[in-house]
């Protein structure tokens, strides 16, 4: 997946780009649009739909560690609401950034809308609010978790309560991508529960190479 860093000068043209490498490598991964929450909210759900129907992005990034967007409160409904739309998963970095990147912060948004999927981002943070990233999920069915950031013996940890089958393997830095993929790769866990995660899951999830 290509999502923009949540601090750049232009976010149409950063999303312009990954369009064009969707384009150029088709079904290869999928594009994520992220920005500015605080842009007027015509902008950005307009901004998202091109997003969709230009390129065909399969999700929307929420970045609360620099965009500080309280999900709690009724005037932020237009980000839940804009994922829906455009038949998006919405991702939210979780961990540093609180309080508005706390699992639980998202818990009423799971319940109000049980059509939209959200993946809570590095599952609580490096295994900070780990146990609240496993409650939101033992809660609620769409509710997903990526593993990126945790120990390996983390992982084992959310496989105990929460299914493979909504677990994903995420690299959040294009840097740590072997160690990412190799501490699934490594588990002391099922070949099944290590396909989910690498690549059944975000499959399921995106649908790459889906119209």
């Amino acid at each position: 997946m290509a999502i923009p860093f949540p601090v750049v000068e232009d976010f149409r043209r950063e999303h312009d780009e990954i369009g064009t490498a969707l384009r150029d490598y088709p079904g290869s991964f999928v594009g994520a649009a992220c920005l500015n929450p605080f842009v007027p909210e015509q902008t950005f759900r307009d901004e998202v739909q091109r997003c969709r129907e230009l390129y065909g992005f399969r999700a929307l990034k929420f970045q609360p560690q620099y965009q500080a967007l309280n999900p709690l409160l009724e005037s932020s409904a237009f980000l839940f609401e804009t994922a829906i739309a455009n038949d998006m998963a919405l991702i939210v970095h979780t961990g540093t950034g609180i309080p508005f990147s706390l699992p639980s912060m998202y818990l009423l948004a799971a319940r109000q809308y049980p059509e939209l999927t959200i993946i809570l981002a590095h599952c609580g943070g490096g295994g900070i609010f780990l146990g609240e990233a496993m409650v939101a999920a033992s809660l609620f069915p769409n509710i997903f978790l990526e593993l990126s950031s945790l120990m390996p013996h983390q992982v084992i940890e959310v496989l105990q309560r929460v299914p493979s089958n909504r677990l994903m393997a995420g690299s959040d830095l294009p840097e740590n991508l072997d160690i990412e993929m190799s501490k699934i790769l490594r588990l002391s866990t099922s070949d099944e529960n290590k396909r989910n995660i690498l690549s059944g899951t975000a499959s399921k999830v995106f649908r790459p190479g889906c119209a």
